[in-house]
């Protein structure tokens, strides 16, 4: 008799991954024959990445038969840190692009491996806490289970600026915390943690022994005031590192997500443990990839005109949605978070009657302690398409809902 392979129980604790879960909602269902589906659900950037991807990639073909060093090149991590040090206005030397840069294969990797950097079997003689906003990005809930720490959600709504609200963390929750996940701009909010709150998240993370994993993926996509950074109020306070990892990528900043190139930033200890726990789980960034990223970190015009091109997005979708589900211009990203009343049901009709794919906020969302899910009544809706299929697609979810 045959059985079974014993496999990580942890496994069993994920839920599903919200496209998953999106997949098998509408399984069965067929939209309308005379609309042309538009796909709103996934943030996938739809604008063209720059040329000079495809220029770099022809001129470094010769590279794709090299392993690359889980540290990248010299010449990325010098990029990196010029992008970082152009857009923060950071002092000379806070960042040594030998020891505080680490190229990962976008941030989803390196989200999810922070947690097995960051979280202990045990803090404070108990099971480690990881703090993570609601709504939250999947890898980071996946991260934590894991790891072996407990996903603790932070309510995050229009009343908390929608951000975790610092004053509820206990001092009893901070001192088993191994782990606080923090994303600014926020996804699907949109909301941009400020000077002060980014100074206290800091605070709390030297005050209580844990790591504030910032991730900062969509801090090149903004209305009208460039989004602080967590490296930016580090440098005002001396420019200490500890600490900190701080994530940004080239897929939304650039539109090429499929290059799967981003780094990671933060206190050369942790940098170091990083570059080890790396060397043991995943591949490097090919030479050819890493030298068309190092391209792209240099380049600056083309972020602008991209940026452009998201405003115009946003213009679209308020005229057809503004006075309606709770719409409002979010001061980050590219994403609308609406309130419908019941997110499966709007996410339903919109799809049957109207071909539009949306995500269900719940599938963001986890309840709160008093068991309420409050990303129920919600949708995502990611605005990566040109501004005319965006002011077309908000115009049928206006009717349909």
């Amino acid at each position: 008799m045959l059985s079974s392979p014993l496999v990580n129980d942890r496994l069993g604790w994920l839920s599903d991954y919200p496209f998953t879960r999106l997949a098998t909602l509408l399984s069965e269902i067929t939209p309308r024959a005379n609309v042309e589906p538009v796909i709103m659900s996934v943030g996938e950037p739809q604008h063209a990445p720059p040329a000079l991807i495809d220029e770099i990639l022809r001129t470094k073909s010769h590279l794709w038969g090299k392993y690359p060093p889980v540290a990248g090149t010299p010449e990325f991590r010098a990029s990196a840190g010029g992008w970082l040090n152009r857009r923060y206005g950071l002092p000379a030397g806070m960042i040594d692009a030998e020891k505080t840069i680490l190229p990962v294969a976008g941030t989803r990797e390196a989200l999810f491996l922070t947690a097995l950097l960051a979280v202990p079997e045990s803090k404070a003689g108990q099971r480690p806490a990881v703090l993570l906003p609601n709504p939250f990005y999947a890898a980071y809930e996946g991260a934590a289970v894991m790891a072996g720490g407990e996903a603790v959600f932070l309510t995050t709504t229009r009343e908390t600026g929608f951000l975790p609200d610092l004053d509820t963390l206990s001092p009893e929750l901070l001192e088993r915390t191994a782990l606080f996940y923090l994303c600014t701009p926020s996804n699907p909010q949109g909301a941009v943690a400020g000077r002060s709150y980014l100074e206290r998240a800091i605070g709390l993370a030297r005050r209580h022994g844990f790591v504030l994993a910032v991730d900062e993926c969509y801090a090149e996509i903004y209305d009208r005031e460039p989004p602080t950074g967590v490296l930016e109020v580090a440098a005002t306070t001396g420019g200490d590192l500890s600490n900190l990892l701080v994530f940004h990528s080239l897929s939304k900043r650039s539109n090429a997500a499929g290059l799967r190139s981003g780094f990671v930033a933060g206190g050369p200890d942790l940098i170091a443990l990083f570059s080890r726990l790396r060397s043991y789980s995943i591949a490097g960034t090919p030479l050819p990839a890493l030298a068309a990223a190092a391209a792209l970190w240099d380049d600056d015009e083309h972020v602008v005109e991209n940026r452009a091109l998201y405003r115009a997005k946003f213009d679209a979708a308020q005229s057809a949605l503004e006075g309606r589900f709770g719409f409002y211009r979010p001061a980050g990203g590219f994403f609308l978070w609406l309130d419908v009343g019941d997110g499966e049901d709007a996410t339903v009709r919109l799809w049957r009657d109207g071909g539009i794919k949306v995500l269900p906020g719940a599938y963001l969302t986890r309840p709160d302690a008093d068991g309420v899910n409050r990303g129920s009544s919600f949708i995502r809706i990611a605005l990566v398409h040109d501004a005319a299929t965006i002011a077309e697609a908000c115009t049928r979810i206006s009717k349909i809902l």
